[in-house]
């Protein structure tokens, strides 16, 4: 497997494979993604942005996404509970992480936690933060198998309420 930033002409793998992720949390009764996010638009911005990867297997297909950035994240300025570190601290951030149906259960989103956190480690950031909706036992699952720490629960921009975790680096 290969990681790399996207490029705008992976915007139609990148949707086709969310698309087929939003289907998969809909058929588990989970209305994370059900609202029409993310859109088009998002992951461009994400692509402008330098913070949007693909996934490429061996044949050099996209086989998942997800968007990685080192920016403060608005919606984690407040939680109910607490993080591990303070605000002021430097923290990557993961979301939107989707793999192509076909590849799920061979340990991509794994693969792609665990690169995020090399790429925090080189840069002397000592802490990745991501949020998950309450239904998604599959990434808390994952999120737990890494060490990853349940700090309580935050709001985004849409309202919806999410599970908030933080793992440290250093």
């Amino acid at each position: 497997m290969k990681i790399r930033l996207s490029v705008i002409s992976d915007l139609e793998s990148i949707m086709k494979i969310i698309k087929g992720a939003q289907k998969l949390l809909a058929s588990l009764n989970i209305d994370q993604w059900q609202d029409g996010y993310p859109n088009d638009a998002q992951i461009l911005n994400d692509i402008k942005n330098s913070e949007s990867y693909v996934v490429l297997n061996e044949e050099e297909q996209v086989i998942a996404t997800f968007m990685f950035t080192t920016n403060k994240e608005p919606n984690y300025t407040i939680i109910d509970g607490e993080w591990l570190t303070n605000n002021e601290t430097k923290y990557g951030v993961i979301h939107r992480v989707a793999v192509a149906q076909i590849t799920t259960n061979k340990g991509i989103a794994k693969h792609i936690i665990t690169y995020c956190e090399t790429s925090l480690k080189l840069q002397e950031i000592p802490a990745m933060r991501i949020d998950t909706h309450n239904d998604n036992l599959g990434m808390q699952h994952i999120l737990n198998k890494l060490n990853y720490t349940y700090c309580g629960i935050i709001t985004v921009t849409t309202g919806a309420i999410r599970l908030a975790y933080e793992k440290l680096l250093q």
